[in-house]
């Protein structure tokens, strides 16, 4: 798996996540309880993540849908 996208802003990594199952591509977000181990500040990114070989698709897509958000290299 890869990260595609690190961010702790929730309306990105929704986004992201409907546009990515829009186009069929599995993702997975990890990160996501760590809010309890920060005392709940969302100052800790969580990294959404696809698997190798839907990468490059998955970056192509959130670079056209979406320019500002900050895909991982």
């Amino acid at each position: 798996m890869r990260v595609l996208i690190k961010s702790n802003n929730p309306v990105q990594l929704n986004f992201a996540q409907t546009v990515l199952k829009d186009a069929g591509i599995a993702w997975f977000l990890f990160d996501e309880q760590m809010s309890v181990m920060e005392g709940s500040l969302g100052v800790l990114p969580r990294r959404l993540m696809v698997a190798d070989e839907d990468y490059a698709q998955a970056a192509d897509l959130m670079r056209e849908s979406a320019p500002d958000l900050p895909v991982e290299s």
